[in-house]
């Protein structure tokens, strides 16, 4: 007889944390990619993070969120504290955090499995094993080594142990209801503010809670002998931490709900279309989790293929069909048995953790971090086949599967950790396996230029365009590499303002119009293509893609004023930086114009702004503030003495 004995899956499972931590070391050596850049790049701002002061700042500040993400903006100045910095420490923070969340899953898995009724000798080895499938999962790796994706890490963290708390104190509710209720009520609220505060997904620990209530089996035993108590807890506790909270999350989403053809004008798919789409994704997450890669998409997502109807393409209704399916199938299993009521939670739970990104919130369609907490008992009935084997049919077959199941996932984890620490090779991987996405082309282009081959960059730009002629980001990085090369003529402009008309919306388009308009005003002369720009703004600022785009609306006056110093035009221009103010009514945004002004050499174009900048901060509210009053009142000082010293230097208006 296979023998359990307690200390040998707490040994288990401490060599299964040293071995994940040996096979994601490779990739520590790895830089920041992506979205690490605008999220962790403000921790510069002010001279970097060195009080109270600019650490309120860098917290507060967030906006990859609703709710700002405070959490885990703070827990990235523990590794960092400036910009640019070294990717190391925010690196080794992350395997930390998946590591703690392992054990979070593992302390949430055994409770569980307790509070289902399974064996204790079993049901810490189905723990240990549940734990195993996730921790070392390579589908982890991108949440794990991308750094930003620290914000999933924590939420799932605090879900997990959000959970282990709730059905710890669910174990007692028979006997030890005082203590049963602290254990739930403090796991589930804290659990979800902190998870919340992390990422927004995190406030879906209730739902989670319900999901685990309504699968557990009617008649759920402990050790097969003593029933575990089927004292329910309190309506009036279920309806504050478990029923509000869920019926808030729901009127949420329903107030997102828009199936106008352009209800996300920055986005190429509308509601109904991404809704289309996301049973196709959930299919390949699913595939995927079951039959792990080394490596995935990446993170050039643009390319994939968006549900117009359900026939187009046509494996989007079988998609759909297919979901249904599996969710009656859930319905089924719940009250087969322990192994039905497993798998009818591995569902129940992977969906309810895909209620708020993969279905009408207007988010970009494909991303595998959106599993870090969605699979944590997905592999559950797996584990729970395994130790059946193993005690009851043959224990060399039931290790020997298991074994053979962990050592494959630690390989392709390795070898997947092995890839993301090289950086630049990881991401010319994704460019080239994505030849229909035009952020990989541009990637691709890009590496040309930084080895110096700018005339390749550009006729591969131009192949890329012909190839997808609806990317406006090709058509402004074909822009920008000919003004690096010095060979823009009066004919690129002119496809430009053919071709943007029809083009979709890109925000990395916008990005690359920056870069076009700054680059133009920092060369002497080129005059004649600086007003061209200036009509190539007019020409977008007429089209409906960008008019009504709110980035777009705040950057066009600003380029527009960039371009105007430039042609010597200071009085047009400070109407323009005037505009960018009302637009932003930002304090640190107006003090950037009047900067901008002043490098200029229009010292009193930049004054007068500057009593403008004054009203602005005036009017500002104290809480949306990145820094105190006083620091502001100083700078104002400072900047206004400066001004006043230039004065003499202004250039003559003719």
């Amino acid at each position: 007889m296979y023998k359990l004995i307690c200390w040998k899956p707490a040994l288990v499972l401490a060599v299964l944390f040293v071995v994940c931590l040996g096979v994601y070391w490779p990739g520590l050596a790895g830089g920041f990619i992506f979205d690490d850049f605008p999220n962790l790049s403000p921790l510069g701002a002010f001279g970097g993070v060195k009080d109270f002061e600019t650490f309120k700042s860098f917290v507060l500040d967030g906006f990859a969120g609703p709710l700002g993400r405070p959490i885990s903006l703070a827990s990235f100045v523990l590794d960092g504290t400036n910009w640019p910095t070294d990717p190391y420490p925010f690196k080794r923070t992350n395997l930390l955090i998946h590591l703690f969340s392992g054990f979070a899953l593992f302390c949430a898995s055994l409770n569980l499995l307790k509070f289902y009724g399974a064996k204790s000798k079993a049901a810490i080895w189905v723990a240990v094993l549940n734990t195993a499938f996730w921790l070392l999962h390579p589908y982890m790796v991108s949440s794990t080594l991308y750094v930003v994706q620290r914000m999933a890490q924590l939420a799932a963290l605090f879900v997990f142990a959000g959970l282990a708390g709730y059905l710890q104190g669910r174990l007692l509710l028979g006997r030890k209801p005082l203590a049963a209720y602290m254990w739930m009520s403090g796991s589930v609220g804290l659990g979800t503010l902190l998870a919340a505060f992390s990422k927004e997904n995190g406030i879906l620990l209730p739902l989670f809670v319900l999901v685990i209530e309504f699968c557990r089996p009617k008649q759920a035993l402990v050790d097969g002998q003593a029933p575990v108590s089927s004292v329910k807890p309190d309506w009036r506790w279920r309806a504050i931490f478990v029923w509000l909270p869920i019926a808030a999350i729901f009127w949420q989403l329903a107030k997102e709900v828009n199936f106008s053809p352009n209800v996300w004008p920055t986005r190429p798919f509308s509601q109904v279309q991404r809704l289309l789409t996301e049973p196709r994704i959930i299919w390949e997450y699913l595939y995927h989790l079951y039959i792990p890669r080394i490596e995935g998409r990446g993170l050039f997502q643009d390319a994939f293929t968006i549900s117009k109807d359900i026939f187009s393409p046509w494996i989007t209704l079988p998609s759909i069909l297919g979901v249904i399916g599996l969710l009656i199938f859930g319905f089924w299993a719940k009250n087969r048995g322990l192994l039905g009521a497993y798998t009818a939670l591995a569902i129940f739970f992977f969906f309810s953790a895909h209620l708020v990104e993969s279905t009408v919130v207007g988010l970009e369609l494909y991303f595998e971090h959106r599993n870090y907490a969605a699979a944590a008992f997905l592999f559950l009935p797996i584990a729970v086949g395994i130790v059946y084997i193993i005690e009851r049919r043959s224990q060399f077959i039931g290790v020997s599967t298991a074994s053979f199941l962990i050592l494959m996932l630690c390989g392709l984890t390795w070898q997947r950790s092995m890839l993301w620490a090289d950086t630049e090779g990881l991401q010319t991987y994704w460019a080239v396996s994505s030849p229909n996405s035009a952020r990989a082309q541009n990637h691709l282009a890009g590496q040309l230029i930084n080895q110096g081959r700018g005339e390749e960059a550009a006729e591969f730009l131009q192949k890329a365009s012909a190839r997808l002629p609806d990317s406006s980001l090709l058509t402004m990085q074909f822009f920008i590499t000919k003004i690096q090369l010095g060979t823009v003529t009066d004919a690129d402009f002119s496809h430009a303002f053919e071709s943007l008309p029809k083009q979709q919306f890109d925000a990395q388009a916008l990005v690359g119009l920056r870069k076009l308009v700054e680059m133009l005003t920092a060369q002497q002369g080129e005059e004649h293509h600086k007003e061209q720009a200036l009509a190539l703004l007019d020409e977008m600022r007429t089209l409906p893609q960008y008019k009504n785009i709110s980035v777009f609306q705040r950057m066009e006056p600003y380029l527009r004023g960039l371009l105007l110093l430039s042609l010597g035009q200071p009085n047009e221009a400070s109407a323009q930086m005037s505009q960018v103010m009302k637009v932003y009514r930002e304090t640190d945004a107006a003090l950037s114009v009047v900067a901008d002004v002043a490098r200029a050499g229009y010292y009193q174009s930049a004054l007068d702004l500057l009593a403008q900048a004054k009203e602005v901060f005036a009017q500002q509210p104290d809480k949306t503030l990145k820094r105190s009053r006083s620091v502001y009142d100083q700078e104002f000082v400072r900047m206004e003495g400066l001004l006043r010293e230039g004065i003499g230097k202004e250039k003559s208006v003719e």
